[in-house]
């Protein structure tokens, strides 16, 4: 049996048999997040600093720079409704738009308030087009690949995300208002390409082919593996996304006063995901979804653990490139765990944005309780709770039911 399964699991078979491909739509849509990744990564150096232009302090820039989380959060179910009712490739369309509009009015913000408006109507669109990414890529994948798909995608944001700051800091020389004018247009040239391109997909069953209504949250919370994925989604989101973001700069800072080691530190996790989501979506269409992210749950608690500890500038690197790893670890596995739940037979944009928003949920939350605990006990406890955090979010997986297709035929056989 345990031979069957690993044959029957392994992409395009064995024997010679090619390795499915990964669809020409996919690829657009993995272009398009390259692009919208750099567009990113453009304005998130600047924006502070724009905030401070209009004469503001520290604590309200910051909140500009929160207000845009904080809308995608509060927007994730309307979201999910949109993709229900509307279709995936109208509202994410419609979601890109939304942004770029945002960023051109960002451009042209005449005082602090209209900023802070027009960033957060930036997170309403963001959340549109995040929620309809996925399921287009659940609705578009083939189920041997979901973990490839994964990997790609997230893979093209990562290096979008890092080549755009650099990018955005050039031009800021020329102003700060330009970044975001560039952003706007980069965004209205991704919607004519996608739209172009995915005009011809077929996303719902045939007219006289019966369609299965949209899954509701309720019935995918009744699968295990989607109740653990909220679980590791939310831990993901708190350390990967949170803390690694906006507390591993401040601390790489107390162990060695340099300016430059907060970028390093940033630097070298990115290098770590970037070179395991190579190898991760492969893993999880061979021996499945649910070691995966067991296994990057547990790196990712080894390496903020023993981050607290570390106590001079190679450790803190190297601890930083294996919190970086076990991202790259848990990310396609759970994704491809939550498109195997939902199926690319029915729409499930409730059921892809709660799971948005529990990774949403815990990028808020995680940097501020562990600033919290920074404050009053240091940073060491600090990041010892982010590895609790990645820990407990582990458990619910070892009880959880195994979701890649094959195996899961294997099994019932």
């Amino acid at each position: 049996m345990r031979s069957t399964r690993r044959d029957r699991s392994r992409p395009g078979g064995q024997g010679g048999q090619p390795r499915t491909p990964i669809p020409s739509e996919i690829k657009v849509l993995i272009g398009a997040a390259f692009v919208i990744a750099i567009g990113f990564g453009l304005i998130s150096p600047v924006l502070p600093a724009y905030a401070r232009t209009f004469d503001v302090g520290v604590a309200a820039a910051s909140v500009v720079v929160s207000a845009f989380a904080f809308f995608r959060l509060v927007f994730a179910p309307a979201g999910g409704a949109l993709v229900a009712r509307l279709g995936e490739r109208p509202v994410y369309l419609t979601g890109l738009l939304v942004v770029a509009a945002s960023s051109l009015a960002t451009a042209f913000a005449q005082s602090y308030w209209q900023l802070l408006v027009f960033r957060g109507l930036g997170g309403l669109g963001s959340t549109m087009f995040t929620v309809s990414a996925m399921a287009l890529l659940v609705r578009l994948a083939p189920p041997s690949i979901r973990g490839r798909v994964s990997s790609a995608y997230a893979s093209s944001f990562l290096v979008g995300g890092m080549l755009g700051p650099v990018l955005g800091g050039l031009l800021a020389s020329f102003g700060l208002r330009l970044p975001f004018i560039v952003y706007a247009g980069a965004l209205v040239v991704a919607v004519v390409v996608v739209g172009t391109r995915l005009s011809g997909a077929r996303l719902r069953p045939a007219a006289d082919q019966p369609q299965r209504p949209p899954m509701l949250v309720g019935e995918a919370l009744d699968h295990p593996a989607y109740r653990a994925a909220l679980a590791s989604g939310f831990a993901n989101g708190w350390c990967n996304f949170g803390v690694r973001v906006a507390v591993l700069p401040q601390f790489a800072i107390t162990v060695y006063d340099r300016p430059w080691v907060a970028g390093a530190a940033l630097g070298v996790a990115a290098v770590g995901t970037a070179l395991t989501l190579q190898v991760a979506g492969r893993i999880a269409d061979t021996v499945g979804r649910r070691p995966l992210v067991i296994t990057g749950l547990a790196v990712t608690a080894l390496g903020f653990g023993l981050l607290g500890l570390a106590g001079d500038l190679v450790v803190l690197l190297v601890l930083s490139a294996v919190s970086g790893l076990g991202a790259g670890l848990v990310n396609p596995g759970q994704q491809a765990a939550v498109a195997d739940v939902v199926g690319n037979d029915r729409s499930g944009g409730k059921v892809l944005a709660a799971f948005q928003m529990a990774q949403d949920s815990g990028a808020i939350v995680g940097p501020i309780l562990v600033g919290v605990i920074a404050d009053q006990a240091g940073f060491g406890w600090a990041l010892a709770t982010t590895a609790l955090v990645s820990l407990v979010a582990l458990l619910p997986w070892l009880g959880a039911t195994e979701t890649l297709p094959a195996t899961a035929e294997a099994d019932q056989g």
